[in-house]
């Protein structure tokens, strides 16, 4: 079985200092402001096959995501220099928060924090499709259905595709079992992994699993609601809206070494033992970097 290697935390080689540039002033603001709005009211825009619109990311969705990533959360991001400039790859992290939001400040670490701004085009649960509103406005963030046949396709595409295969199972788990990753499922990220020959980065998140301490499981309502669980946590639903309001946790997201698949070829795919070890290996990785960045974090909010 191929050997599990710890993300490392603190590589010696990261990328030199470049100065943050100053941020546009008002003036400026408001002439991108309107030239959007023009942009939106005659469609001069383009979205992709899969309703990615990267023109309302960029305008629209990654600046309300900013102030949580840069000011609530306090992410710090590790690794970067793991993640390709150009090409595919697979992002395979650690699920967990009550809500997916450790998916959405992933993507703004990738896009912010890395030197080639990296799309990180998101693999969803059917549910997340199914919803009203969410799931168009998932599509044009980028993300599509966690299928083999499309992650398939954007890997070949060249992009950056995520996936959190822990699914419900982890972001549904209760508090007591934080940072304990479940189960990876039949290991279908390895198979797209291995029939388009890309890498697979794991990347282990900390953080999430303090934004929303899941206490409780309403299942019964969760049934009646058609949701696979309904969190019951220390401020919801005692607080009523203001339950909603993530805890403002200290997060650190790490990426690993690429674990390369393209020696194996595409037939490769085919063998279930190869798919279980490596994912396995995956899995591993993941868990004992998440146990490294506790050890880190100096204290849960801080």
């Amino acid at each position: 079985m191929p050997e599990a290697r710890v993300i490392p935390l603190r590589p010696d080689d990261d990328e030199a200092f470049i100065p943050t540039p100053s941020p546009p002033g008002w003036e400026e603001q408001l002439a991108d402001a309107v030239e959007f709005l023009r942009r939106r009211t005659t469609g001069d825009y383009e979205t992709d096959e899969f309703g990615f619109d990267p023109d309302l990311t960029d305008h629209a969705f990654l600046p309300i995501l900013r102030p949580l990533f840069q000011r609530w959360f306090r992410v710090e991001s590790q690794g970067l220099k793991n993640v390709p400039d150009v090409g595919g790859a697979l992002v395979v992290a650690n699920h967990s928060g009550a809500i997916p939001i450790d998916a959405l400040m992933t993507t703004v670490a990738l896009h912010d924090d890395h030197p080639a701004q990296r799309r990180f085009r998101l693999l969803g649960a059917d549910l997340v499709f199914d919803m009203p509103v969410i799931g168009a406005m998932a599509r044009k963030f980028g993300s599509t259905l966690a299928c083999n046949e499309d992650a398939e396709r954007l890997l070949t595409q060249g992009e950056l595709v995520g996936v959190f295969p822990e699914g419900f199972k982890g972001i549904g788990k209760p508090f007591r079992e934080r940072y304990t990753l479940q189960r990876f499922g039949r290991g279908g990220f390895v198979t797209a992994a291995l029939r388009t020959g890309k890498p697979i980065i794991p990347c282990a998140i900390v953080g999430a699993e303090e934004i929303y301490p899941m206490i409780g499981n309403a299942k019964t309502v969760a049934r009646l609601l058609g949701l696979p669980y309904l969190p019951i946590t220390p401020t919801f639903p005692l607080l009523g809206p203001l339950g909603l309001l993530p805890l403002p946790s200290k997060w650190l997201i790490a990426f690993g070494e690429p674990i390369e698949t393209a020696s194996y070829g595409p037939a490769a795919a085919e063998d279930p033992m190869l798919v279980f070890n490596l994912t396995d290996q995956v899995r591993e990785t993941i868990q004992h970097s998440l146990y490294q960045l506790l050890l880190q974090r100096t204290s849960v909010f801080s």
